[in-house]
């Protein structure tokens, strides 16, 4: 399979998160993201940028985007105007989150933009950590440890 089948497929499997996948396709064509609905597919965690750096110990966006890549292995959309990172995870009752204080997980009922494929530049909506396989997610526990480490290492610089 090339590169580009790859990306179509797990575009796919994105898209059908929605009732209707045309729809999400014709968004990532007309405007380079979809709105797509979490709970079903997938769930998402929204972590601060100042955490994240904190938890990797660097704000430089490449250096961040491959310890993420490393240490959650799994898709992560970076936000650059809202200063967030979400990554994407397996379907989780978002209740039984314990780090909703500090990077709220997000799941049925929300919504989330997800950039089109190619968006992987370090600009506006963009993959920081692009998905590589279908159905591939970051597992809560891993995201739960960088979490943790952030927040310890966010409160000891006070």
């Amino acid at each position: 399979m090339t590169t580009q089948q790859t990306y179509n497929a797990i575009l796919n499997w994105l898209a059908r998160a929605q009732a209707e996948p045309r729809h999400a396709s014709r968004e990532w064509a007309e405007r380079g993201t979809a709105l797509l609905p979490l709970g079903t597919r997938f769930n998402a965690v929204c972590m601060s940028a100042p955490l994240v750096h904190a938890s990797v110990e660097t704000a430089n966006l490449r250096n961040v985007s491959a310890a993420l890549a490393e240490l959650l292995d799994g898709p992560v959309i970076r936000d650059g105007a809202q200063r967030t990172y979400q990554a994407l995870v397996e379907p989780y009752p978002p209740a039984q989150w314990a780090y909703g204080g500090f990077a709220p997980m997000r799941g049925a009922g929300h919504f989330l933009s997800i950039p089109a494929a190619n968006r992987t530049e370090p600009t506006g909506l963009h993959w920081a950590v692009p998905p590589r396989t279908v159905g591939g997610l970051c597992s809560a526990s891993a995201v739960a440890v960088l979490v943790d480490l952030g927040r310890k290492r966010l409160g000891s610089l006070r």
